[in-house]
């Protein structure tokens, strides 16, 4: 009964090992490939992937009725998530286009620069050209969520770096919705929700107006 009880505590201790040692948002990816597993998703999608503000767009579907969308967004993602996830988010749908926005959760780690965030993106960028070399990407810059209006800075140089570095690629789309949501240079609080970091319906039309006419129609 002792070597039993034994077994169980050591069982129970590697469990727990095991599950600490999982990576960031492992169990919203596994979600939502037992999803691919019961419904089929579209051939050769937009596929629309980054943070909260992607997977929080829920009228996705019906904003771009047109296109042939699929969301991948993971809520809390980091620049590095998104790498680490790039088969099972990307990759596996064999998009005919890709839909990005992450890195505003980046900006609030006071360990990264504006130049840090610009050499993970960059990082994105090339595993993501070293599969899918001439995919269509359209990159969508940081917003000014008023709840992180301390940030304004290091937001603003962030997406001017990254800008800069996406005008000397191809087959890549820098839309800016960082200046359309402003007013008089400061951000617009009724443009979001209660937390003031996710967007409301007329939040997410501005976000609709400046993407759609960069998407590929089916």
């Amino acid at each position: 009964m002792k070597r039993i009880l034994i077994l169980l505590v050591a069982f129970h201790a590697s469990f727990h090992l095991s599950s600490q040692a999982l990576p960031h948002l492992w169990d919203e990816v596994q979600t939502i490939k037992k999803f691919d597993q019961q419904y089929q998703t579209p051939p050769h999608p937009i596929v629309f992937v980054g943070s909260s503000s992607i997977r929080k767009w829920d009228d996705l579907q019906q904003a771009f009725g047109n296109y042939n969308v699929l969301n991948r967004g993971i809520g809390g993602a980091v620049i590095s998530d998104i790498i680490f996830y790039l088969n099972d988010l990307v990759f596996v749908y064999q998009p005919k286009q890709i839909v990005i926005y992450v890195g505003e959760n980046d900006l609030t780690n006071e360990k990264l620069t504006a130049d840090s965030i610009l050499n993970q993106t960059k990082r994105l960028y090339q595993l993501i050209r070293a599969k899918l070399p001439s995919t269509p990407i359209i990159y969508i810059s940081f917003k000014p969520s008023p709840s992180r209006d301390r940030l304004q800075q290091k937001a603003i140089e962030a997406n001017r770096s990254i800008q800069k570095f996406f005008a000397g690629e191809k087959s890549v789309v820098f839309v800016d919705i960082y200046s359309q949501m402003l007013r008089n240079g400061k951000s617009r609080p009724e443009l979001f929700v209660e937390d003031q970091l996710h967007m409301n319906t007329a939040g997410y039309k501005i976000w609709e107006d400046a993407v759609k006419k960069y998407l590929m129609k089916k």
